[in-house]
C-alpha cells in the first residue's frame, strides 16, 4: 500500500514512507507478477512508441557507444530493450542489470535471437557492483521512479561512471500541453489501468503506473535533481509532447 505522506522527490509510492528495503521487496514482487506479460503491455499500451523512445536514446547515445573499449550499463533493464538498442551501436560492451531474476530471465532469452552480445547480471540499482569511474555510460529506461530512494540512485550512478561519462534517465513524464494534456492524463490514470489488468490478470501494477508517475519529478525537477547530485551540462528531450522524456548528463 502506498503512503501519501512519502514525499514526492523521496522514492517509489510502494510501501510505507522511510523502508527502502521494504520498497525494495515490493517492487521486485510487483514486476514478479508481471512478467510473463511485460513486453506484450509495454507496447500494447503505449502503441508502441516506447520502442521508439528507446532507438532514440541509443542514437543520442551512440558517439559515446560506439567508442572502442566502452563500457555501457543499462540499470533496471527489465527484459532488456534498451540494452540490447545499445549494443546495436557498441563498438565495446553492453551490460544490463536488473534485481528481478524474471525479467533478467526474460531478457537473457532475447540474447539468443539477436546477433548482439549483450551480458545481463542480477543486481541492485542502489548498490551496483561496479568500481568507482569504471563506466561510459549509465541508463535506465522506465525504471527509475521505481527506485526506493531517488537522491541515492543518482549518486550511485554517478559513482560508478568515467568522469565525462553520460547519465541517461528515460522515464515517463508530463504533457502540459493545453487539452492534450488532461486528455492523456485521463487515458493513462483512468483507461490503461484497466486495459492492462484485465490483460495480465493482475491488478496492482497497472494501477502503481499512474500513481507512481504522477508523484515522480517532473522535467523540469528531474533535471534539477541531477543538478543537485553533481551532474552536469544537464539536459531534457521530449517525446510525444512530453509523455516520456529523456534525461541527460555528464560527470564532471
Amino acid at each position: 500500500m502506498s503512503d501519501p505522506a512519502r514525499s514526492t522527490l523521496q522514492g517509489s509510492p510502494l510501501g510505507s514512507s522511510g523502508d527502502e528495503p521494504g520498497t525494495s521487496r515490493a517492487v521486485r514482487d510487483m514486476f514478479e507478477s508481471v512478467a510473463p506479460r511485460y513486453d506484450f503491455l509495454n507496447h500494447f499500451l503505449s502503441a508502441g512508441r516506447d520502442i521508439a523512445w528507446r532507438r532514440a536514446t541509443a542514437r543520442a547515445l551512440r558517439a559515446r557507444l560506439s567508442q572502442p573499449g566502452s563500457l555501457a550499463v543499462d540499470v533496471c533493464c527489465g527484459t532488456g530493450d534498451l540494452a540490447l538498442q545499445f549494443a546495436r551501436f557498441s563498438a565495446g560492451r553492453v551490460v544490463g542489470t536488473d534485481f528481478c531474476h524474471p525479467m533478467l530471465e526474460r531478457a537473457r532469452r532475447k540474447i539468443t535471437a539477436t546477433p548482439h552480445s549483450v551480458f545481463f547480471l542480477e543486481a541492485d540499482t542502489l548498490s551496483l557492483p561496479f568500481r568507482d569511474d569504471s563506466l561510459d555510460v549509465v541508463s535506465t529506461a522506465f525504471g527509475f521512479r521505481n527506485l526506493a530512494n531517488y537522491a541515492r540512485g543518482l549518486g550511485e550512478m554517478r559513482r560508478v561512471l568515467k568522469p565525462g561519462g553520460t547519465l541517461a534517465v528515460l522515464e515517463f513524464s508530463r504533457v502540459h500541453v493545453p487539452v492534450i494534456g488532461p486528455l492523456f492524463r485521463l487515458y493513462f490514470r483512468r483507461i490503461l489501468p484497466r486495459i492492462g489488468t484485465l490483460i495480465s490478470g493482475v491488478a496492482g501494477p497497472y494501477q502503481y503506473l499512474p500513481d507512481s508517475v504522477s508523484r515522480f519529478p517532473d522535467q523540469l525537477a528531474l533535471a534539477q535533481m541531477m543538478r543537485d547530485t553533481g551532474y552536469i551540462n544537464v539536459r531534457y528531450r521530449n517525446f510525444s509532447l512530453g509523455a516520456a522524456a529523456l534525461h541527460l548528463g555528464q560527470k564532471e
